[in-house]
C-alpha cells in the first residue's frame, strides 16, 4: 500500500526525475520552525513526517527486494538513501505548491477513476472492491479523505508535468541523423600479420638484454603473496576404513535403497491423447502407412516430445494400457488405448531390462557408502570435543596427537591449483586461508563433505620478484613475444604507409613514387590480391625497387614474395560482431572516413591491417528502419522531456523557499527500521 500512497509522486518525480538528487543547498533552504508533524514545507505545501517515513520505508523495501539482503537504517544512511528521498519529496512538494499557486486541480471523477484502477484495491473479480479499499487504508493508517486528497495532488502534478514537457518531441533532423548513423553499413578488408610475415627471424637476445627485461617488467615475474599455513583436519573418507559396520546395518541400507537394486522391466514411453477414437485411429493409420511419424502429430498439436513424455514406467504404472504397451517387443507405436484422459497413442522409445542386483553383489558398494555416512556422524559427534581442546589452549599439533585429526602444512596462495585430495580444494578452507590473520586462534570449521579442520597462519611471505635464474625461460618467452609484436607493428605501419602512398595519382613526381616504393619494400603485398589502385601503384614502382634492369617478371616475383591475401567483409553494421575478429577492428573501421583508408589495429595480442572499401548509406525505407526510427524518436523525446522537466523543477526550487525541520527528520530516521 505504501507504493500506492506515493504513486503520483513516483510518476512525476521518481520516474521522470530518475535518481536525480536535487541538492537542497542553494535553493533557499532554511530551518523549519513550524509544527513537529512535518519534516519541512515548500511555500504553503508541507511534507509530513508520515509521508517521509512511508517513502523511506518503501525505498528500503525496494532495495531489499532487489538485492535479497536486509538493509538497516545505518546502511541506508551510508548509501545516502534518506537524502535522496528527502530531495524527491521536496521536489514533489515544489510541484504541488506551483499547482496550488496557479490553480491546477482535478475533479472528483478523475480521482475516483484513479482509485478504481489501482490494482491494490481489486477484489477476486478483478474489479474495484470497496472492502479491500478500506482494509488497505486501515493497514496504512490513512483516512479516505487524506488518501483521496493525496491522489488529487498527484493528478494535479501530472497535469503540470504534461503541460511542461508533454509537447516536447525529438526534432526530425536529429532523429534522421541518428538513424543514419546507426544503420550505416561498411565494407572493409583485413589482413592479419604474423611472425611468418617478418623479413627475418627474431634474433636471440643476450643475457644482458634478458636481465634488463626481467628488471623492467618485474610485475610479470613477481611471486604472489604466500601464506604458510599449518592445519589439522579429518574427513569421512579418512575415517571410513576404520568404521565398523555389521551385516545387519548393511542389510538395512540395502532394504532402504531397494529401488536401486530391484526394478521390474520398464519402458520409456510417450503418450499423445486425442479428442476422439476416430482421430486417434486416423493418426495410427497414417503412422503405419509411413505418411507421417508419431512426432509430427505431437508438433501439430502445439506440443513437444517433453510434454508427452511419461519417462521410464513399469507395466503396473501404466494401468489398463500396460499390457498392450508391454506386448511390444521392439520400440514402436501402440493404440489407440483408452485412458483417463481419452483415447491415446503410446510411443515406446526404449525397452529397459529389469534390474536385479542381489545383496551380495551390492554389499561392497553399500559398505563404502554406509562407512562414509557413519564416519560423518562420528566427526559430528566428536566436533564438540575438538572445539573444547582448542578452547582449552591445545595447539594443532596437540589436536593431531590426541584425536583422529591429521596435521598438515601448505604454502597457500590465491591462485594455487589444488592437487586431487588436497585440503586446498575445499572452498571453506580457501576462504579461511585468505582471511586468517597471524594473531587469530585456530577455530574449527566444517567442510562440505562433513569433515572439519582448523588452521594457523605461521607466516605471510609478501610478493617478491622471482630471481632471474629461476624464471629465465619465462623471461625469454616474454621478451620474444614483445619483440615479435614490436616488429609486426613496425611492419604493419610500413604497409599502411605503403597503402597510403599507393593511392597517390599517377601524375605524382618520380621522387614521391620512389619513396613509396622504398617504404613498401619490407613486405610487398600481393598485387593479385590487392585492390586495383594498389596493384597499379606496385607495378609502377617496380623499376625503382632496386632490381636489375634486365630482370624479368619472374625475378621480381622471387625478390618480393607475396604477402597474405585480404579478407573482405561486407554490409557490416556499427553494432555488428564478427567471430574471427576482435571488436576493436569494427570500432576502427567506423572511425575511417574515406575508401582505401588503411589503419593498424593491435588487439588481443594480434596485429591487423584494416582497409575501408566502401560506405553504404542507411536504408531508411525498410520496416526495420521505421521501427528503429520510432525507438530513436521516443528515446530522444523522453530525454528532452526529462531535461525540460528537470529545468522546470529546478526553477521551482529556486522560486520557492524550502524549509526543513531536521529534528523531525532525525526522529523519523530513528524510528524507521
Amino acid at each position: 500500500m505504501a507504493s500506492l500512497r506515493t504513486k503520483g509522486k513516483s510518476t512525476v518525480v521518481w520516474i521522470l526525475m530518475g535518481l536525480m538528487v536535487l541538492g537542497l543547498g542553494g535553493f533557499g533552504v532554511t530551518s523549519f520552525s513550524g509544527g513537529t508533524s512535518a519534516v519541512g514545507q515548500v511555500g504553503e505545501t508541507k511534507v509530513t513526517a508520515d509521508e517521509y517515513a512511508r517513502a523511506l520505508r518503501g525505498q528500503m523495501m525496494d532495495y531489499m527486494r532487489q538485492t535479497g539482503q536486509p538493509l538497516s537504517m545505518a546502511e541506508a544512511q551510508a548509501m545516502g538513501l534518506p537524502q535522496m528521498v528527502q530531495a524527491q519529496l521536496f521536489t514533489g512538494a515544489s510541484l504541488s505548491e506551483e499547482a496550488r499557486r496557479i490553480g491546477v486541480s482535478v475533479g472528483d471523477a478523475r480521482v475516483a477513476q484513479t482509485i478504481a484502477e489501482a490494482e491494490a484495491f481489486r477484489g477476486p473479480s478483478g474489479r474495484f472492491d470497496r472492502a479491500a479499499y478500506g482494509e488497505v487504508l486501515r493497514r496504512e493508517r490513512l483516512s479516505e479523505a487524506d488518501f483521496e486528497a493525496s491522489v488529487r495532488d498527484d493528478e494535479a502534478r501530472l497535469l503540470l508535468q504534461r503541460a511542461v514537457a508533454g509537447g516536447v518531441a525529438a526534432p526530425d533532423p536529429v532523429v534522421d541523423q541518428t538513424v543514419r548513423w546507426l544503420l550505416e553499413t561498411r565494407d572493409f578488408s583485413w589482413r592479419e600479420l604474423t611472425e611468418a610475415d617478418l623479413a627475418s627471424s627474431v634474433t636471440e637476445p643476450d643475457e644482458a638484454t634478458l636481465t634488463a627485461w626481467h628488471a623492467a617488467n618485474g610485475e610479470r615475474f613477481t611471486a604472489p603473496e604466500l601464506r604458510r599455513i599449518t592445519y589439522a583436519w579429518v574427513t569421512p573418507e579418512m575415517l571410513a576404513p576404520e568404521v565398523a559396520l555389521d551385516e545387519e546395518a548393511l542389510r538395512a541400507a540395502y532394504d532402504q535403497n531397494i529401488a536401486e537394486f530391484q526394478q521390474p522391466e520398464r519402458r520409456l514411453v510417450g503418450r499423445l491423447v486425442f479428442a476422439s477414437a476416430e482421430e486417434a485411429e486416423a493418426a495410427r493409420a497414417a503412422i503405419e502407412a509411413g505418411e507421417q511419424p508419431f512426432e509430427a502429430f505431437v508438433l501439430q498439436r502445439g506440443l513437444t516430445l517433453d510434454d508427452i513424455d511419461l519417462g521410464a514406467v513399469s507395466q503396473a504404472q501404466l494401468g489398463a494400457a500396460g499390457e498392450a504397451v508391454f506386448a511390444l517387443e521392439q520400440p514402436g507405436v501402440v493404440g489407440p488405448l483408452q485412458t483417463d484422459l481419452g483415447p491415446a497413442l503410446f510411443s515406446v522409445n526404449a525397452i529397459l531390462d529389469p534390474v536385479d542386483i542381489p545383496f551380495e553383489t551390492a554389499r561392497e558398494d553399500l559398505r563404502a557408502e554406509a562407512a562414509l555416512s557413519r564416519a560423518a556422524r562420528v566427526i559430528q559427534d566428536r566436533a564438540a570435543e575438538f572445539e573444547d581442546l582448542l578452547a582449552g589452549g591445545a595447539s594443532l599439533e596437540d589436536l593431531a596427537a590426541e584425536t583422529e585429526m591429521e596435521l598438515g602444512q601448505i604454502d597457500w596462495r590465491a591462485d594455487l591449483e589444488a592437487p586431487e585430495g588436497s585440503i586446498a580444494g575445499y572452498e571453506a578452507f580457501r576462504e579461511r586461508a585468505q582471511d586468517v590473520a597471524p594473531t587469530d586462534f585456530p577455530e574449527l570449521v566444517e567442510l562440505v563433505d562433513g569433515g572439519v579442520f582448523a588452521l594457523r597462519l605461521d607466516e605471510v611471505v609478501p610478493p617478491a620478484l622471482i630471481p632471474f635464474a629461476e624464471v629465465r625461460d619465462e623471461v625469454l618467452a616474454d621478451w620474444r613475444r614483445a619483440e615479435v609484436q614490436r616488429q609486426l607493428l613496425e611492419l604493419a605501419d610500413a604497409e599502411r604507409l605503403a597503402a597510403v602512398a599507393s593511392a597517390v595519382p599517377a601524375t605524382a613526381d618520380a621522387a614521391t613514387a620512389g619513396v613509396s616504393a622504398l617504404v613498401a619494400n619490407p613486405a610487398p603485398p600481393d598485387a593479385a590480391a590487392a585492390p586495383p589502385a594498389e596493384a597499379a601503384a606496385m607495378q609502377d614502382a617496380g623499376p625503382q625497387t632496386g632490381a636489375a634492369p634486365d630482370a624479368g617478371p619472374d625475378a621480381a616475383e622471387a625478390e618480393a614474395p607475396a604477402g597474405p591475401a585480404w579478407t573482405s567483409e561486407t554490409d557490416v553494421t556499427r553494432n555488428g560482431w564478427l567471430q574471427t575478429l576482435p571488436q576493436q577492428v569494427l570500432e576502427t573501421v567506423f572511425t575511417l572516413s574515406e575508401p582505401d583508408e588503411v589503419e593498424v589495429v593491435e588487439a588481443e595480442g594480434r596485429v591487423l591491417l584494416v582497409r575501408l572499401d566502401a560506405v553504404q548509406d542507411a536504408d531508411l525505407g525498410g520496416e526495420d528502419a521505421a521501427r528503429i526510427r520510432d525507438a530513436v524518436a521516443a528515446r530522444i523525446g523522453q530525454s528532452l522531456q526529462g531535461d525540460v522537466f528537470d529545468y522546470y523543477a529546478r526553477h521551482l526550487q529556486r522560486e520557492n523557499r524550502i524549509e526543513v525541520n531536521q529534528s523531525v527528520i532525525n526522529a523519523v530516521n530513528t524510528q524507521v527500521q
